[in-house]
Formats: C-alpha cells, sequence, structure tokens
C-alpha cells in the first residue's frame, strides 16, 4: 500500500472534489486560490452564486469525520481569501457562499459530502 504525503492526499481530494463539483453542474473558476496568508481551495459558479469551497480529506476515520477538522481559523482564512479574490477580481455585489467538501475514504471508495452554506 503506497501511503501519500499530506500534501499529495490535500491534492487528491482537491481534484476528487473539482470532479465531483463539475459533476453537479458547477462551473470551476481557481483552485488553490492564496493569497497574503488567505487561501481558497476552489472557487467555483453555481449559477449566479460565487461560491468558495473548502475541501477536507480523510483517509482514515481516527480522528473523527473530515469537517471537524474545520477551526474558526481556517474558516476565517477561507474568508479572508474570499475578500482578496473578489477585491482582486472586481467583483461587487453578488450572491457568494462558503460550502465545505468533506470526502472520506471507506476502502476502495470515497464517500462525499457537499455541506451548503456551512459557515
Amino acid at each position: 500500500m503506497t501511503v501519500l504525503s499530506t500534501s499529495a492526499t490535500g491534492r487528491l481530494g482537491e481534484a476528487m472534489a473539482r470532479h465531483y463539483l463539475e459533476g453537479e453542474g458547477f462551473r470551476v473558476l481557481r483552485t488553490n486560490f492564496r493569497l497574503a496568508g488567505a487561501e481558497v481551495d476552489i472557487i467555483a459558479e453555481e449559477g449566479d452564486v460565487l461560491v468558495f469551497c473548502e475541501v477536507k480529506y480523510r483517509r482514515t476515520e481516527k480522528f473523527g469525520p473530515p469537517e471537524l477538522a474545520l477551526t474558526w481559523r481556517k474558516q476565517a482564512r477561507v474568508r479572508r481569501g474570499a475578500q482578496a479574490y473578489l477585491a482582486r477580481e472586481g467583483i461587487e455585489n453578488r450572491a457568494c457562499r462558503f460550502d465545505v467538501l468533506a470526502l472520506q475514504q471507506r476502502g476502495s471508495r470515497v464517500d462525499i459530502r457537499h455541506l451548503r452554506n456551512a459557515f
């Protein structure tokens, strides 16, 4: 069995989340947006709504479900990332929301829970 590094696991989770979102009709605009200590894993559109997505992927259930890893500090970093993205792109007066994609490895399959308006 190959053990992935934390960063490789994160990239794999983000790739699966992107594929899931596109399959659900989202239009992915950016991935891994980082600016001045702020970050957003996936920025997408669902209709007229701009969606800032945080991806949490767990290979085991040892530490509980993936969404439990979304601390208030992490939420603040994602919010700052969203503000930075909106400012950088000159976007104003646009409906936005924050979603979480919780991916849980279960043997050879991965379960995805999409939490809309998560925070």
